[in-house]
């Protein structure tokens, strides 16, 4: 979920040159407030079952008692 936070931050924020260093913090702090405030919603392309499967080495199975 971060990759893809940092994908769209990248390609809506930062994809140019920039003159100086307060400008990207401005514009950083500017992009988080208007991302959180519009409750952005990530699609999961499988559930944590099919992860577990397909990432078994990233994804320990729990026991449940």
């Amino acid at each position: 979920m971060a990759e893809t936070e940092s994908s769209v931050l990248a390609r809506q924020c930062l994809d140019r040159r920039i003159p100086d260093s307060a400008t990207p913090r401005r514009e950083v702090a500017a992009w988080g407030k208007n991302r959180n405030a519009a409750v952005v919603r990530v699609e999961w392309q499988f559930t944590t079952a099919d992860a577990r499967v397909k990432l078994e080495k990233l994804y320990p199975s729990v026991q449940v008692q």
